[in-house]
């Protein structure tokens, strides 16, 4: 079994970390470079930055945090929000990230995906499907989890990995910011589906959470916001409690 990774998320808006729950009332939680400095010394194994409003409001992701942040860092980190093009994602890539995640513009022309990972490999391109429970069913979001995109979660991932994408970042909207668990249910249903790593976000609240997501939910890595950045919990703490638990981790505790 490969080993299970866990990822840490800043959601960036007007360079401010915030968090809010189910993409809506966000509070800031600080400076984004202090706390990827602060992660990268904790033992996190990947970053995401995620500019929250880059879409909605039709602008690139903030290149200034990302080399800020990136001159912070010795793990990998994936940029998301405002991508929306060839030239957006080489600007990102260009300061700094490692890998992109297309959500609204991967929705909007699904062969953005084949080109990305045609130029730069599929490990460099991320898919983010937000999804929301919806008549029996996982639908899937875009523009900051606002507009109905009218496809299913499941049939979107099969196509996002025939298409080249290398990653999955599968949000429940749901669970967001709830602290109640991750959707296991909607988790294990689109890991099920791809061969391609799935990456769980929305709900982390406990440590048991991350264990019945990586078992129950078959995921491949684990993301989370507030939990890490108010320091509730150690990420070191974290991983000796999966490891103990037989759940394989990429850094033996």
């Amino acid at each position: 079994m490969l080993a299970k990774r866990i990822i840490a998320c800043l959601d960036v808006r007007h360079g401010c970390v915030v968090k809010g729950v189910r993409f809506e009332g966000l509070a800031d939680a600080g400076r984004p470079a202090v706390l990827a400095a602060r992660y990268n010394e904790e033992g996190i194994d990947e970053l995401v930055i995620l500019d929250v409003t880059a879409t909605l409001e039709g602008r690139q992701a903030l290149a200034a945090t990302i080399r800020e942040v990136a001159s912070r860092l010795f793990i990998p980190l994936a940029v998301g929000g405002g991508i929306r093009s060839e030239a957006d994602a080489a600007a990102a890539l260009d300061a700094g990230a490692d890998k992109v995640s297309l959500n609204s513009a991967a929705l909007a022309d699904p062969t953005l995906l084949t080109t990305l990972a045609a130029r730069y490999g599929s490990q460099a391109v991320i898919v983010a499907i937000d999804a929301k429970r919806t008549d029996r069913r996982f639908a899937v979001f875009a523009r900051s989890g606002t507009t109905p995109s009218g496809r299913d979660a499941v049939e979107w991932a099969r196509e996002a990995a025939d298409r080249g994408a290398g990653e999955i970042l599968l949000t429940s909207i749901d669970r967001d910011g709830t602290r109640s668990g991750f959707d296991c249910e909607l988790t294990a249903a689109v890991s099920s589906a791809v061969s391609i790593p799935v990456i769980a976000s929305g709900g982390a609240g406990r440590f048991e959470h991350f264990l019945d997501v990586f078992t129950a939910g078959r995921a491949d890595a684990a993301l989370a916001a507030s939990i890490f950045h108010f320091s509730e919990h150690a990420v070191a703490d974290l991983k000796s409690y999966l490891h103990d638990r037989g759940v394989p981790m990429r850094v033996t505790c």
